[in-house]
């Protein structure tokens, strides 16, 4: 099995995860191959947390152009996971 720190790669942080944390959501970017299974297993052994349920889904790249050539952004996979109740939280801001 792979390594989980090559499997989950970053957390995301925009208005819209902001707003999932409230809910007990967090979004990550994570290996495009890696399955569901795979990122619950990383997420409970790095965080030492306890997951519910985990949503992903695969997000195209971008057409993008410099001068006269164009090309594509690489594709990427972000996962959305639910903590179980009474489970910690995820302190993605720590000082």
């Amino acid at each position: 099995m792979k390594d989980p720190r090559d499997i989950i790669r970053r957390p995301i942080v925009t208005e819209a995860s902001t707003a999932l944390m409230e809910e007990g959501k967090y979004v990550f970017e994570v290996d495009i191959r890696a399955n569901k299974y795979q990122i619950r297993q990383a997420l409970e052994t790095i965080f030492d947390v306890k997951v519910d349920r985990v949503n992903t889904m695969r997000v195209p790249g971008k057409i993008k152009r410099q001068g006269r050539y164009s090309g594509r952004t690489p594709e990427w996979k972000k996962a959305i996971v639910k903590l179980a109740e009474g489970s910690k939280q995820i302190e993605i801001f720590e000082n």
